[in-house]
């Protein structure tokens, strides 16, 4: 994973892991996805991350949702400020079914240079939506969850530079 600060990526790559942890002792099935990229995307049959991570990941990820026994019915989305000057943003998105007791946490990075394009369409559509795939997206496709509250993955002053 690119990151301006490696060792921000691993801190909030342990974040996750010890949210997770909380969760689980409270009866929750918690998921914690390692991404190795997060690509900004723009076309025909989706917009918004590419958030690509390994086989194994996404089929845990994808029996829960396209099986039907989970439904992301809320989401949190833990954004971390950058450090002065650094366009690179990070993030932890955590998907949850309240029903099922069922989260599945995904930390996120991006650059926000390469990402406005798609923030400019979300924030317009009022909906970002992030893509969990693997390196083969052909044969695996892909698992898309909705944010409908996309400044909430940005700096207030992000979104008041592009208005």
């Amino acid at each position: 994973m690119t990151t301006t600060d490696p060792a921000r990526w691993t801190e909030l790559l342990e974040d996750a892991v010890a949210i997770a942890e909380e969760y689980q002792d409270n009866g929750w099935d918690a998921i914690v996805l390692e991404p190795d990229a997060v690509t900004p995307v723009d076309r025909e049959e989706r917009t918004g991350f590419d958030v690509r991570v390994s086989a194994d990941e996404y089929d845990l990820v994808a029996e829960l949702i396209d099986c039907g026994d989970v439904t992301v019915t809320a989401a949190d989305v833990y954004y971390r400020p950058p450090e002065d000057g650094d366009e690179r943003r990070i993030a932890l998105v955590v998907e949850r079914d309240e029903d099922t007791d069922t989260a599945v946490f995904l930390p996120l990075t991006y650059d926000l240079g390469e990402s406005r394009s798609v923030f400019e369409t979300a924030l317009a559509d009022g909906e970002l939506l992030l893509h969990v795939t693997t390196a083969d997206t052909a044969t695996d496709g892909w698992v898309s969850f909705s944010h409908g509250d996309p400044s909430l993955f940005l700096e207030e002053s992000d979104v008041r530079s592009w208005d």
